[in-house]
């Protein structure tokens, strides 16, 4: 079982930030701020900003400032953003999948650490009756979620992309104000389009073995977006041959960077969002996901994570991204959700520094693919990618950390013991 650990104040300040009713103002900024910013590090920048659009490089910073209540307000600075461009979002969809399927348990009565089983609905799916990983050795939800964020776990996204369907997805997304995103497929699993249709049956049942819940096979007949999404001058298929035209990319999931941004936000901040942009989660629910999004591996006891693969900065990009074998500094802090596939690298994140009381967000992603030809595994990540979000953290953070502040905020609700 997992426990999450927040001294009674804490939980005092999550019950005063969901209870808190006027959403603050977003201010969209469109000063050349981050160009700026950017241009006065020539060393870490140079080729970035000569190169944004081969990149495909998009950045959303947002400066938070807390007024005497504490109560956040925003101002969002953008760079080279433009809804138009695509980037394959990777397992940054994962964030609101993880999201989705708390919400959606929540809505039928579903404890969330209530024993998931997953039946094969067809040939070309698979089952799940155990969890080697856990304690107990039973699959639940908020493991499937745990996993999510420590280390990115594909496997537990398809279990409860399964939860959800496509069709679900789509809808609740659509209804929270994001009528472009598409998650419409599993991820790291090569299967015809009609299978990712198709979600396995699955069961709750409690610790005693009784049934709480029951959700049959379902075959979704969605009608996707009309997109025109190509990407690169060729790509190997699935053969291993080389096709010399760009990989259509228009059935593959697409979220836009600033709806992930902004996803994250309402999880983070519920109280200054609208009412309608929130996802129905209890005041458990966000500790328990404050606490999985900032831990580490190297702190988790369930699973127990090999730390020479599963690193510190295995999912911390921005700020700490080429730092593979380092131990991270513990006061500082990101609640994030990567993403890396197909030559693109992305984090969306949230960053606190509790020594020196900093906080901001920031999400980029950048396109590493400097042959143009996809799905052969040759990406610049560790030459071009990590190094690039690397900096980009670290000249935000330099930036907040000299930024005056009329008023400091108080970061307590963000606080966790992490508990092994």
């Amino acid at each position: 079982m997992f426990k999450t650990v927040f001294s009674g104040c804490v939980l005092l300040a999550v019950t005063a930030l969901l209870c808190a009713c006027k959403p603050s103002k977003t201010v969209a900024s469109n000063e050349n701020f981050l160009e700026s910013l950017m241009q006065a590090n020539p060393t870490d920048f140079a080729a970035i900003l000569d190169n944004r659009d081969s990149m495909r490089v998009q950045i959303v910073y947002t400066r938070i400032d807390r007024d005497k209540q504490n109560r956040p307000h925003f101002t969002d600075y953008f760079f080279n953003y433009k809804h138009a461009v695509y980037f394959y979002p990777a397992s940054t969809v994962k964030m609101p999948v993880a999201f989705l399927a708390m919400e959606k348990a929540n809505k039928l009565g579903i404890p969330l650490l209530s024993t998931m089983i997953t039946e094969k609905g067809q040939e070309g799916l698979s089952a799940v009756y155990n969890d080697p990983t856990t304690a107990d050795g039973r699959p639940s939800l908020a493991h499937y979620v745990k996993k999510i964020f420590l280390v990115s776990d594909n496997d537990a996204n398809n279990r409860l992309y399964e939860f959800l369907d496509q069709q679900y997805l789509h809808d609740q997304l659509k209804t929270k104000g994001y009528p472009d995103a598409q998650i419409v497929r599993r991820l790291a699993i090569a299967m015809p389009e009609s299978l990712h249709r198709i979600t396995n049956p699955v069961r709750f049942l409690d610790t005693s073995g009784k049934l709480l819940y029951e959700q049959p096979l379902q075959n979704s007949n969605m009608e996707y977006l009309q997109r025109h999404d190509f990407l690169g001058k060729g790509y190997m298929n699935d053969s291993e041959v080389l096709v010399n035209e760009p990989m259509d990319f228009s059935r593959k999931n697409r979220v836009y960077l600033y709806d992930l941004h902004k996803v994250l936000r309402s999880v983070l901040f519920p109280a200054a969002v609208l009412e309608k942009e929130r996802f129905d989660l209890k005041q458990e629910d966000y500790r328990f996901l404050y606490q999985y999004m900032s831990q580490l591996p190297s702190e988790t006891r369930y699973p127990e994570y090999d730390t020479s693969a599963f690193y510190d900065a295995y999912c911390k990009f921005l700020l700490f991204g080429t730092q593979k074998h380092k131990s991270l500094p513990k006061h500082i802090r990101s609640f994030n959700k990567p993403g890396w596939s197909y030559g693109f690298l992305t984090d969306v994140a949230y960053i606190v520094d509790f020594e020196k009381n900093v906080e901001f967000m920031l999400s980029a992603t950048i396109y590493c693919n400097s042959d143009g030809i996809l799905n052969d595994d040759k990406y610049d990540y560790n030459t071009v990618g990590l190094p690039f979000l690397e900096k980009l953290g670290q000249t935000i953070y330099a930036y907040e950390v000299k930024r005056k502040r009329k008023h400091q905020p108080d970061l307590s609700v963000f606080k966790v013991n992490y508990d092994k």
